[in-house]
């Protein structure tokens, strides 16, 4: 059965929404868990769509953040180094393509040079506005970058929707009083609005007061 999403804009996360980066992001966390003995199932079920200072303070909740923040910059430099098998999630690039004339923003907690390493990487055009690490002072799930890529598009966060994958991405999106389409399989534990396999189960339509969004 076809689902029909009206919208005026739309927000779309990176990791695992547009682009699948996990083999590289699962690599590289782990090598950093490792010597701190922890376990990999914890880590995993932490580090997807949070900044990465914020993952290392949920793991080593006693440590100095200024370690933190000085290993994140390490590490986000590794991963803007490291592309090696990251692709374009299915659909991604039709989605783009259908979006160039409607509002719309990627909404990441990678940097500026990881987002672009990895779209580039992915083949995708990078939209003319993003809301990366630089530009907020919370990461997901705290909807500070929803909210602030809604109110620079114009648009009331009702009319917003967000397209996900983490747990993190989906809650924050939800907290800013936006629908979110939840993103491959694991999304739908996670309490989406709507869910989809991937992005190729997406069509816009357009309408006379913004555009609409269907399922299936």
């Amino acid at each position: 059965m076809t689902q029909r999403i009206p919208a005026r804009a739309v927000l779309l996360d990176m990791d695992g929404t547009l682009v699948d980066s996990t083999a590289v992001v699962e690599r590289l966390w782990l090598e950093w868990a490792q010597p701190h003995g922890l376990d990999p199932q914890r880590v995993l079920q932490v580090v997807h769509g949070r900044q990465g200072h914020q993952s290392m303070a949920i793991l080593l909740p006693e440590r100095d953040h200024a370690i933190n923040l000085a290993e994140n910059a390490e590490m986000l430099a590794r991963e803007a180094a490291d592309v090696d098998g990251v692709v374009a999630i299915g659909g991604a690039q039709q989605l783009l393509s259908a979006l160039e004339r409607h509002p719309h923003a990627i909404v990441t907690s990678a940097n500026v040079a990881l987002m672009t390493a990895r779209m580039e990487a992915a083949g995708l055009a990078v939209p003319d506005l993003t809301i990366t690490a630089e530009s907020v002072t919370a990461s997901k799930p705290h909807p500070e970058g929803f909210l602030k890529a809604a109110s620079l598009l114009g648009v009331e966060p009702a009319d917003c929707v967000v397209f996900e994958d983490s747990p993190a991405g989906i809650q924050a999106g939800l907290t800013a009083g936006m629908r979110v389409v939840g993103v491959g399989g694991p999304a739908t534990a996670n309490g989406p609005t709507y869910a989809v396999d991937d992005l190729t189960e997406i069509t816009i339509i357009e309408r006379p007061d913004g555009f609409e969004l269907t399922i299936g």
